[in-house]
């Protein structure tokens, strides 16, 4: 299996330096992954970085916790959009979804679905944070991401209690069938773990890992496995 163009290369903790960054951006560009996931102050460096390669950058918004009001969470959307981002991964606010406000939720979607008018390729992947709704809750934003028409539902930001699960992956592709995409992100290490939410309906996977990933899928390979 091919894995490169499903991986989002992934480097978002707090102590991120810029050499750091550059070194995800040459890993991205000489493995060919789909994207790197950085935090938005290193979005103009990384795209100066991966000019002429096919990586896109990928940046976060309203992260980790979501908790910022929409219009905030809009503008630093448009700001990455000047610095140039390519793909927009925003965190939804849980307090939203446990409150039951699912009419903000829908709102705030549209709001940056609406962002496509202007930037016809930029890619919106809306962060759910499975870990702390229930099957219902995960299901009742998968249906509003459908309705919206969002590119991509995504499990976890990987800051919180616990990331990715069969589980969850299962039930959100299931929910959302061909309309809308999954990412699968936190915890995924492995090759294994990436083929299985794969096998399950994701087409992204988030992963700092995703080296040593294709590095055991070039081992497989060349074994003939």
């Amino acid at each position: 299996m091919k894995v490169e163009k499903y991986i989002d290369h992934t480097l978002l903790k707090a102590d991120a330096t810029l050499q750091a960054i550059e070194n995800l951006c040459k890993e991205a560009a000489e493995h060919h992954f789909a994207s790197v996931c950085i935090n938005p102050t290193y979005v103009k460096k990384a795209k100066r970085y991966l000019q002429d390669t096919d990586v896109k950058v990928c940046t976060v918004i309203g992260f980790p916790l979501g908790a910022n009001v929409t219009d905030v969470k809009i503008y630093e959307a448009k700001r990455a959009l000047l610095d140039g981002a390519m793909e927009l991964d925003y965190v939804l606010n849980v307090s939203d979804v446990k409150n039951g406000h699912f009419d903000l939720i829908e709102k705030e979607m549209s709001a940056f679905v609406a962002l496509k008018e202007d930037n016809r390729d930029l890619i919106i992947k809306v962060i759910l944070e499975t870990c702390y709704l229930t099957k219902e809750e995960v299901s009742r934003v998968c249906d509003i991401a459908r309705q919206t028409k969002v590119d991509f539902v995504k499990t976890s930001t990987g800051f919180g209690s616990a990331g990715a699960t069969e589980e969850m992956v299962s039930l959100m592709k299931t929910t959302v069938g061909a309309d809308v995409e999954v990412k699968a992100s936190g915890g995924i290490r492995t090759r294994m773990d990436l083929e299985t939410y794969i096998n399950l309906g994701a087409t992204r996977i988030g992963t700092s890992n995703g080296v040593a990933i294709v590095s055991a899928n070039d081992q497989s390979n060349s074994e003939g496995y």
